[in-house]
């Protein structure tokens, strides 16, 4: 765990198991919806603000899922990168076999991931930057074992700076590639701990703060509501 200072919050008894954690940016969020998170990802996350174990992630939830009130993460998302494919590269598919290790546990789960694995989620909600005051759009899908719902989603108004050009703040940006002014977009995101390379993949706090509160009520209902 780093040093980085963590934000008040309210603990609601929950505890959240966050693979694929990466450095961390959806795990703030479940956290500041009350829950007590612990990440796994096959590589070091020496920014990862919260408990983190190393290993690979579907071995670890087939293993200890069950442990915790709710799985949660974000099967690497490079086969469905457009830039990718352009290249040549391929990239296992990992939605599925998560899914499958997720329902394993016979506990509560939710996949994330971005708009091009759409064919590959059930029905999932969509999530943009917009709907939470973020100068970004960046949609991120949600794919749930319970009902989740997602905000008003707005009208794309506003002109992003294109990849490469001068970020000021209040711009609208796409956190992507070796994007300019870090500065700027970590505080739009709330991500102070991270650096360029995380903020390209993390999901914003938002979105999981956000999701956190729905999945919180959802676990906390009665035992004989929840069977």
């Amino acid at each position: 765990m780093n040093a980085f200072p963590l934000p008040a919050r309210e603990p609601n008894g929950l505890t959240l198991l966050d693979p694929f954690c990466c450095q961390g940016g959806s795990a703030m969020g479940w956290y500041l919806a009350g829950f007590d998170v612990t990440g796994v990802d096959t590589a070091p996350q020496p920014r990862y603000p919260f408990t983190f174990i190393q290993g690979d992630a579907i071995e670890y939830i087939r293993a200890h899922g069950h442990e915790y009130d709710l799985t949660a993460g974000s099967p690497p998302c490079q086969a469905h990168s457009l830039c990718q494919r352009i290249q040549g590269r391929t990239h296992p598919r990992l939605i599925g076999p998560a899914r499958e290790a997720m329902q394993s546990t016979g506990r509560p789960w939710i996949i994330e991931n971005v708009p091009e694995a759409a064919p590959e989620l059930r029905d999932p909600i969509t999530l943009c930057g917009a709907s939470f005051g973020l100068h970004t759009y960046r949609h991120r899908l949600f794919e749930a074992s319970f009902p989740l719902t997602a905000p008003e989603h707005p009208q794309h108004t506003r002109r992003t700076v294109k990849m490469g050009r001068p970020l000021k703040p209040g711009d609208w940006y796409h956190a992507v590639g070796n994007f300019s002014n870090v500065p700027y977009v970590k505080a739009d995101m709330s991500v102070p701990w991270m650096t360029r390379d995380g903020i390209r993949e993390c999901i914003p706090p938002a979105y999981t703060r956000y999701l956190g509160a729905q999945a919180a009520v959802f676990l906390l209902q009665p035992t004989e509501a929840t069977a």
